[in-house]
Parts: C-alpha cells; sequence; structure tokens
C-alpha cells in the first residue's frame, strides 16, 4: 500500500492534480489529431517522404524558436504564457477541421502541412513554459520527479486511448470529427489552468536583453557538460531512432493490409508499452540511478525496432511495438527528470528548451531522412537500421559514463588520507 502511495505521490499537490486531469483530456485530443493528420497524408498521397514532410512541418518551427520560448519562459509570467498558448492551440484545431470539411475529399495536403507548422510555432512557445511550470505546481519539491514520471504516464496513456479512439472515429465520423475533438479537450486544460492557486507572479527586474539571455543559457550549459550530453544523446536519438513512429502508417496499410484502426491500435500498443515503462520510473524509490535506466531502455527500443522490423505476424508485432514503447520511454522522461532536479532555477526555462529543441528539432529533420531512406531501402530494413543505431548509442554511452565513474572512483581514493607508519 506504502509503495502504491508513493507512485503517486505528486497528487498531495493541489495545483498538480488540476493539471494533470485537465492536460490528460487534452492529451487525448492531441493525439486523436495526430493519427488523423498521419492518416489522411498518407491516404491522399501515399508517400512515406510526404509523411516526414509532414512531421518535419508540424515539428521544425520548435526547433527554429524554442529557445526564444526558453527565454520568455525564464522573463516573463510562465502561467499566462501557458493559458495563451492553449487557446491558440485551440484555435488551431478549429481551423484544421474548418479546412477539412471545405475540402472534403479534395482536401489540400498542402493546407493540412501548413497548418502543422503553426502549431509547431505554438508549441516552441508551449513546452518551455509548461514543462518549466510543474516545478512550481509542486508544493514538496522533492516529488518533482515522481511528478515528471507521471506526466510521461499520462502522456502516454493519452498516446494508448487517443489514437484507438481516433481509428475508431476516422471509420464511423471522419476526420474533421478526430479535429474538432481536439478542439473541445483544450478546454480542459485551460480550465484546470484558471482553477489553480499559484502564488502570486513576482516581476523580474531585466537587467540585459532576450538575446543575452539566450547566450547565457548556452554559456551554463557549457559549464554543465553532464547536462549537455544528456541533450547531445537525446538529439542523436531523435534524429535517427524516434522517427521510426512516421513510417507506422506504411506497416499498418501495406505490410498488414489493415485501415485506419489497425494504425490506431499499433500506435496505441506503443503506448501502452510507454505507459507500463512510466509507471515503472513512477514507483523507483528516490536515489534511483536514472541514468542507468536509460542505458538499458535504450538498448530495450533497439532491439525491439530490430524485431519488430521484419515481423509480418501482426498480434507478435504489436508485443515488439509495446517493447519499443517501454524503452522509448526514457528518452524523454529520464532526460527530463535529471535536467529539471540538476539544472539551476534560474535557467530551468532555458534548459528546458534545449530540451525541446533536441526533441521537436531533431525528430522532423529525422522524419524527412527515415522517409526518404525507406524509399530507397523499404521500410522494414530502414527500422531494422533504427534498431541498430539504438544498440551502438547505448553501447557508447555506456563506455563513457562507465569510464566517468571509474574516474571519479580513482579521484575518491586519491583524495583519501595515507596513515603515517609508526
Amino acid at each position: 500500500m506504502t509503495r502504491f502511495y508513493d507512485t503517486f505521490r505528486a497528487f498531495r499537490s493541489r495545483n498538480y492534480r488540476l493539471y494533470f486531469t485537465g492536460q490528460s483530456v487534452s492529451l487525448i485530443g492531441t493525439w486523436m489529431q495526430k493519427t488523423a493528420v498521419s492518416w489522411i497524408v498518407y491516404i491522399i498521397t501515399h508517400s512515406t517522404v510526404m509523411l516526414g514532410v509532414s512531421l518535419f512541418a508540424t515539428q521544425f518551427p520548435s526547433f527554429l524558436l524554442t529557445l526564444a520560448g526558453g527565454v520568455v519562459s525564464d522573463r516573463y509570467n510562465r502561467y499566462r504564457v501557458l493559458i495563451g498558448t492553449q487557446a491558440l492551440s485551440l484555435v488551431q484545431s478549429l481551423v484544421m477541421a474548418l479546412v477539412v470539411f471545405l475540402g472534403g475529399a479534395h482536401v489540400n495536403v498542402w493546407a493540412i502541412i501548413g497548418l502543422g507548422s503553426v502549431l509547431g510555432f505554438i508549441n516552441a512557445f508551449d513546452v518551455p513554459a509548461r514543462q518549466s511550470l510543474v516545478y512550481e505546481m509542486i508544493d514538496k519539491k522533492e516529488d518533482l520527479p515522481n511528478a515528471l514520471a507521471l506526466n510521461s504516464s499520462m502522456v502516454n496513456l493519452s498516446r494508448l486511448i487517443g489514437p484507438a479512439i481516433a481509428g475508431f472515429v476516422l471509420e464511423r465520423f471522419g476526420e474533421v470529427a478526430c479535429f474538432l475533438s481536439n478542439a473541445v479537450s483544450f478546454m480542459a486544460v485551460i480550465t484546470s489552468l484558471l482553477l489553480m492557486k499559484l502564488p502570486p507572479y513576482v516581476s523580474k527586474p531585466r537587467t540585459q536583453r532576450a538575446f543575452s539571455d539566450l547566450k547565457d543559457g548556452l554559456r551554463y550549459l557549457r559549464s554543465e557538460p553532464w547536462l549537455a550530453s544528456l541533450i547531445g544523446q537525446l538529439a542523436i536519438i531523435s534524429l535517427l531512432v524516434l522517427p521510426f513512429t512516421t513510417l507506422l502508417p506504411v506497416y499498418a496499410k501495406v505490410i498488414f493490409h489493415g485501415t485506419a484502426r489497425t494504425f490506431g491500435v499499433m500506435d496505441s500498443f506503443i503506448g501502452l508499452g510507454a505507459l507500463g515503462g512510466a509507471i515503472f520510473l513512477a514507483s523507483r524509490p528516490a536515489g534511483t540511478n536514472l541514468r542507468r535506466i536509460l542505458l538499458i531502455n535504450t538498448a530495450v527500443l533497439g532491439t525491439a525496432l530490430c524485431l519488430f522490423s521484419h515481423e509480418t505476424h501482426f498480434v507478435i508485432a504489436l508485443a515488439f511495438a509495446m517493447m519499443a514503447g517501454f524503452g522509448m520511454m526514457s528518452q524523454t522522461t529520464v532526460t527530463n527528470t535529471l535536467l529539471q532536479t540538476q539544472a539551476a532555477p534560474h535557467m530551468r526555462g532555458r534548459v528546458i528548451s534545449f530540451f525541446a529543441m533536441s526533441f521537436f528539432g531533431m525528430q522532423p529533420v529525422g522524419a524527412l531522412l527515415i522517409g526518404s531512406v525507406s524509399h530507397w531501402i523499404g521500410t522494414p530494413t530502414t527500422i531494422l537500421c533504427e534498431g541498430v543505431v539504438a544498440i551502438a548509442i547505448a553501447c557508447v554511452s555506456s563506455y563513457f559514463v562507465r569510464k566517468a565513474r571509474l574516474a571519479a572512483e580513482g579521484k575518491a581514493v586519491l583524495s583519501e588520507p595515507v596513515p603515517l607508519d609508526n
């Protein structure tokens, strides 16, 4: 019973309970929209390259502006910034629904991609503010790692539920219903934010320009190579491994001869695995070696992708997809937890912006790369190569972590007092 209570200890904070509830509803709508966009693009174009272009358009603007978003998060009221970005996201979903409704059977795929880029611009300011604000929602700061792990469980539960609902809604009611559902879901998170009771915002005196704040963030990361290495590893994984999800419509339509519901089920099983990984992480006691968990789960992700790549039996493929989701979860959750707990408070927004830039910025570039490569060597072989890359990254990271640990142990031995001979 005590272990169960510890798994959800962040819920002791009222503000975090409100945030978790509202964000859970909103994220289900977000995943419904993502699933609908991927399906529309592939059905219209039948092109893996265009799937990559779609993801690139949605996430690359975040790469361009996330650093600016981090500066805004540190300079201004994060709470108000977050309410503004959520309201703009609601409007974007409504416009998306209108475009698809008016287009009917002749939807302009470039209009869909253009609206995706608008969402990317909004997310550039939303993510640093939202991630940094979680710290202020927690009454007992020792509960922050648990809150971030629960955030991941929330994201992955929505990934489990959202695509499954989207697959059903796409077949029964069409794409417009998915976009409208997402628009309505934003009301839940906006309401939860308005009900919060946060400490009064104290405006900080601005002694330098925003660009100088950005340079301070870069200087801080250079002085903290351990934090920089975490961000660097996430960037490589996001570029070369995580875009495997871009190719899922190909498996659903071509390899398993399925429908939109097949695609939704596959995406949901990845979410189920990630949810299990997030709950596992949330249940870890304080002091757990999170870097070790990150290394092991990177290897798990790579192994799962290798096994999934050429599997033609749908049920077995779902098991490997779930395994991949378990390994994938650590890439963002553990990295985010380590950065938020180790970064200096006044630098948290900017550090998180570098984290978001690595995650959101490298994935769209990777999606273009993976989509193009799969066009030449085939989708299964591309997924296999991504798995091999993940295993290689885990091995290289393990070597450097072990080397750093041995160096630290050597310094500790040298610092011990030498006993004098009598």
